[in-house]
């Protein structure tokens, strides 16, 4: 039977809960969410015909701050994975210890078949369609799959047009030149590099020169790939969409993701061997970082993989079943809500620096990034000893402890 991000994400929850002595009302208040908001908008495409498009944006919980959490195009969307995804959100900002809320959105197209213009045009209305549910003070959306830079700009304009007043701090992840921060396009690769690398210290392995297979090229797998090179990884494997390539004697993360800028993908790079997603994933290596969509680590290939540590770029890559398994055979896994939780914390300094209209260096955006993901690490680690449970568990020990105190001291209104 096949589950959904949903029921995933529950049964994660359900997993930590039952480690903390909660008040009934916490708990029902956060398995749900607060607000689903589903739209149906019509966008004129190029050759001038008209199609309707569906998006979602979700609310999971506002009880520590506004909503926060990205945007994604993909022709896969749907609520549940957007439930989902706005769940996973309100931990990660806590383990973060960020004063945000959990949040996602989407819209149901494929943007490799889309051109500029049919992009913005269905931004700008999908962004009019929930302007009723965000705002710098209530729910700040940021790039997710398939969005960048140029689309939060996209909705930030949209936003403050209807608004009448500047509000750069509406979304984050936007442009440089129109409020955006410095450091924010590395911030999620380098949260992976940070609890990667500590993650085999907490395995009292070395972080000297480790081997590192990258599933997933984009963004984070990209970033995440050359600074840990940078750090003394050598990069044994990656892989996008389309297949991998293999040199156990390592490649170059630049060099390939200029191949991949250059020729569209990955495959085919010189002086590799092809590798499929699949075998990727159960390479000898130090580090596996899944980096691509969710659930690839399953009951079925957890048994095989050989990586000594797993930083969860993407979300959700890695099923219960799945980490019961990896916990039993002694793999340190960094859960998503924490390694790749690198990202939003620049949107938070981007947010604070928009608040104020003041702006940080980059040597400051990374500084501020690297001691809170350390305090972090360090935080959950502790937890994961003292109760002899799995990353994970720990991680969503600290959120919903967070989450659950919140709402405690907020009450229920009226």
């Amino acid at each position: 039977m096949h589950r959904s991000a949903y029921d995933i994400a529950l049964e994660q929850f359900d997993n930590a809960a039952r480690y903390l002595d909660l008040p009934q009302s916490a708990l029902v208040t956060l398995r749900e969410t607060k607000r689903e908001l589903i739209v149906h908008f019509p966008v004129i495409m190029d050759d001038g015909s008209m199609r309707m498009f569906t998006g979602y944006r979700v609310q999971h919980s506002i009880a520590a701050g506004p909503a926060k959490g990205g945007i994604r195009y993909h022709p896969d969307v749907t609520l549940d994975e957007v439930k989902a995804l706005a769940m996973w959100m309100t931990w990660k900002c806590a383990v973060v210890d960020l004063p945000f809320g959990g949040g996602k959105g989407g819209v149901i197209c494929n943007p490799k078949e889309l051109s500029r213009n049919e992009m913005e045009r269905i931004t700008r209305r999908y962004a009019t369609e929930i302007a009723c549910m965000i705002g710098p003070m209530v729910d700040v959306p940021a790039p997710d799959v398939n969005t960048d830079p140029q689309v939060m700009a996209w909705i930030m304009d949209t936003y403050t047009m209807h608004s009448g007043t500047q509000s750069l701090a509406v979304v984050t992840g936007k442009p440089v030149e129109v409020g955006g921060s410095l450091g924010r396009e590395e911030a999620t690769g380098r949260g992976v590099m940070i609890t990667a690398l500590e993650g085999l210290k907490a395995q009292g392995l070395s972080a000297d020169h480790p081997t590192v297979a990258v599933q997933g090229y984009g963004n984070v797998g990209s970033v995440s790939a050359y600074l840990l090179q940078d750090a003394g990884a050598r990069i044994v494997a990656a892989s996008d969409s389309r297949g991998g390539i293999y040199n156990p004697e390592g490649l170059d993360a630049r060099e390939v993701l200029r191949y991949k800028h250059r020729t569209g993908s990955l495959v085919g790079y010189p002086g590799a061997t092809p590798i499929s997603n699949a075998a990727l994933l159960e390479l000898p290596c130090d580090i596996l970082v899944p980096a691509a969509l969710e659930e690839v680590i399953t009951a079925e290939n957890a048994p095989r993989i050989k990586a000594r540590v797993i930083a969860e770029g993407a979300n959700g890559p890695t099923t219960p079943e799945a980490d019961e398994i990896l916990w039993d055979r002694g793999v340190f896994v960094v859960p998503d809500v924490l390694a790749n939780a690198g990202g939003v914390t620049v949107s938070y300094f981007e947010w604070v620096q928009d608040l104020q209209s003041y702006f940080w260096s980059e040597e400051e955006v990374n500084e501020h990034l690297h001691r809170q993901m350390m305090r972090a690490f360090h935080q959950i680690l502790a937890i994961s000893r003292e109760k002899g449970v799995n990353m994970r568990i720990a991680a969503y020990i600290k959120a919903i402890s967070r989450v659950a105190k919140a709402i405690q001291l907020r009450g229920i209104y009226p």
